[in-house]
């Protein structure tokens, strides 16, 4: 029997090449390549071949790109996977301790990431992955128990902080959206992947170990992945700059960082080349700073008008009632007549294939479409969703549909919406002085909103009622309706330079 049971951008990437540093790579390159020509971005870059080509031009093998984005977007799947685990086996089990976790590890973040370094900050977060889904799926009493989701929740924090820096400042310009959209696929990936394994395991007893143990392997696997991978060529460079290293050392660890990403086949000469563009780029960007600024500089000026975009767009992502539908659409289900928990699990796996397919959706339609018009429809449809939730306890409760309906319009609407863009838009919209910190904020502001929702979740429940609590999370997500419309730029087709210097001034 069970032990016991309880019941309740970054910043450019390192690919701009002049004319001829692009046709040496081009020729050596074993798989197959796509070069854009892009104008010079942040000035005109020192010419290592044809002195008259003022375009940069930029190629990539999407053999170079895939492992640099698939091992840091583990960290996102094995998120999601909690999310999905954890509203399985909130049938048998009340404990939302990874959120708190993940607070605490947001807050973690912001004080060293950028010492540790976006490889050695996933690679901790994926030992916190580990730790915590063991420490869980052994506990012998509840207090262990809550420690181990604690320290999933720091890993929780670390990952989604270091993952999209990482990926953005390793990945080619013109996909560099694209692949951080992609890693809110992976946790959508990841929440249905939890779905799935709670439904097999939802009527077992104390099927609920296996549901959060089971991330542990999968973890193992991250921490392998990210250790054969190198350091941020990027983070290299800005350390160097930043005066926390010798020039010349970050320099030659930053071409051997940039080797390993992008092949052996690069030459010495193509990868010195595009090492020394970027540092001037970044030497640039902090000609003018006297100082590194303070933990207040976050909140003046350019970053303050970042900020207010971006940390409203993760606040009410989480306000709008997120967390609730999510981490408890099992429970929801059952209250809409799926009374079997095995029921309701396997009525969240189709959930769970709703949002994968929304989530597709706006990946590939965000930069045809733009972020402001998926941003409106979407955040419309939330509210609709949750007037009919609320209009379903009220009214229609003999119409299980209606619930299972809005149910699958929220995860749809959210996923086209709040979901990718929001996370898209913090990494486009911050100064380059304070792109760590501003997202470091943003991560804080997202984990904490959650925690705050989840926590007042089972409260508002009691003294409002099902249907009056939805009501009050759709009058939120109107007015996140209005903070879109009047205050969310769109961004599609800018540089970040352009961002910076025609939005946020």
């Amino acid at each position: 029997m069970d032990a016991f049971h309880v019941s309740s951008q970054a910043a450019e990437p390192l690919l701009r090449t002049t004319g001829f540093a692009a046709a040496a790579a081009s020729s050596q390159a074993p798989h197959p390549t796509y070069r854009v020509r892009t104008q010079a971005q942040g000035g005109e870059l020192p010419s290592s071949g044809d002195a008259g080509d003022c375009a940069a031009a930029e190629e990539f093998s999407w053999a170079s790109v895939i492992l640099p984005f698939l091992f840091p977007a583990l960290g996102g799947l094995l998120f999601g996977y909690d999310i999905g685990a954890t509203s399985g086996a909130s049938i048998s089990l009340q404990v939302s301790g990874s959120l708190y976790g993940a607070l605490g590890g947001s807050i973690i973040a912001y004080r060293i990431a950028d010492f540790l370094g976006r490889r050695v900050e996933l690679l901790t977060a994926a030992s916190l992955y580990i730790f915590g889904a063991l420490v869980t799926g052994f506990a012998p009493n509840f207090v262990v128990l809550i420690i181990g989701r604690l320290l999933y929740g720091i890993g929780i924090g670390l990952a989604m902080h270091g993952a999209p820096l990482y990926i953005a400042e390793t990945s080619p310009s013109q996909i560099r959206g694209t692949l951080i959209s992609l890693k809110e696929l992976f946790i959508v990936l990841g929440i249905l992947f939890g779905y799935l394994v709670g439904s097999l395991e939802i009527d077992v007893v104390g099927g609920w170990r296996y549901m959060f143990g089971f991330s542990a392997p999968l973890a193992a696997i991250m921490a392998v992945a990210m250790w054969t991978l190198p350091s941020s060529p990027r983070w290299l460079l800005l350390r160097a700059v930043q005066g926390k290293g010798s020039v010349e050392d970050n320099k030659k660890k930053a071409i051997q960082a940039l080797r390993s990403l992008r092949g052996q086949s690069r030459s010495d000469r193509v990868l010195a080349d595009e090492i020394d563009d970027t540092l001037a780029s970044i030497k640039a960007a902090y000609a003018e700073q006297v100082s590194e600024g303070n933990i207040w500089e976050i909140f003046q000026g350019a970053s303050l008008k970042a900020f207010i975009i971006g940390g409203g767009l993760v606040l009410f992502q989480q306000i709008t009632g997120q967390p609730s539908v999510l981490y408890y659409a099992t429970s929801i289900l059952q209250t809409a007549g799926f009374a079997a928990a095995s029921d309701a699990a396997r009525v969240s796996i189709l959930i769970g294939l709703s949002k994968l397919l929304m989530t597709g959706v706006a990946v590939f339609k965000v930069d045809d479409i733009g972020r402001r018009p998926l941003l409106i429809g979407g955040v419309g449809g939330i509210a609709v969703s949750l007037f009919l939730l609320a209009a379903y306890y009220k009214i229609l409760n003999s119409f299980p549909f209606v619930a299972v309906g809005a149910l699958l319009l929220y995860v749809g609407s959210y996923q086209v919406s709040f979901g990718p863009i929001s996370w898209l838009m913090v990494s486009e919209i911050f100064p380059l002085r304070t792109r760590g910190r501003g997202i470091s904020l943003a991560v804080l502001t997202n984990f904490g909103s959650n925690a705050l929702v989840t926590f007042a979740f089972s409260p508002l429940q009691q003294y409002l009622g099902p249907a009056n609590m939805f009501l009050l999370f759709g009058a939120i997500s109107l007015l996140s309706l209005v903070f879109v419309i009047l205050n969310v730029p769109e961004t599609k087709g800018l540089t970040l330079e352009e961002i910076e210097s025609k939005i946020l001034k």
